[in-house]
């Protein structure tokens, strides 16, 4: 079967929009999710960390040639399921990837690229060490920590706000925090991070 150019450009254009159109409603249910009583961190996990981790998770995937779409989906997923219910922080990136599949299950996304998304979030954390094995996986990862370098105001809100440590004691949380972040990025995130990351440990002294 013959396809013309103008049939193949409309199919190209549905898959587009079909994109846009599933991004745009995990994005708004992992923002529902921030906004609600029952998040412990507060609107400040979206405003400060998730838009960021997008951010670079984005930038990330232009730099390495990694799938967008895919990335982009699991850095707005990566933390829901601690948003989503406080008992699940310690293992935060297991049940993540199960509420990443039941979400985009019933949006009929692909199951082949659900495995992905899983798969990103399953190996974003930097305190468990799990391999990455996509190039998407990288990108998701590096990006979370860069998000805590670039956002390095919401870790301090954090610990002294909602944990009520000292100063000294929280800074030195934040100064560990963002030395295992570093850590944690691909040499092409360090290289677009590496400006911000020198000024936040400068603050920390």
């Amino acid at each position: 079967m013959v396809i013309n150019s103008c049939e193949l450009t409309k199919q190209i254009g549905a898959v587009v929009e079909m994109s846009k159109l599933i991004i745009e409603k995990v994005r708004d249910i992992s923002e529902e999710a921030c906004k609600k009583e029952t998040n412990i961190f507060g609107y400040g996990i979206w405003s400060h960390h998730i838009i960021y981790v997008v951010k670079y998770s984005k930038l990330m995937a232009e730099k390495l040639g990694a799938d967008e779409e895919i990335v982009e989906i699991a850095a707005l997923l990566h933390d829901y399921a601690s948003i989503k219910n406080a008992d699940y922080i310690k293992d935060h990136h297991i049940y993540g990837a199960q509420e990443a599949e039941k979400i985009l299950m019933s949006l009929n996304y692909p199951s082949e690229k659900i495995e992905k998304v899983k798969d990103c979030i399953f190996s974003h954390r930097a305190s468990v060490i799990v391999d990455k094995c996509s190039a998407e996986d990288v990108c998701v990862a590096s990006a979370d920590a860069m998000a805590h370098i670039d956002q390095v105001v919401s870790l301090l809100y954090s610990i002294y706000v909602n944990k009520e440590m000292g100063i000294e004691e929280g800074k030195e949380w934040v100064r560990n925090k963002i030395k295992r972040s570093w850590k944690k990025i691909d040499p092409v995130g360090k290289e677009i991070i590496r400006d911000k990351y020198t000024c936040a440990l400068s603050v920390l002294e």
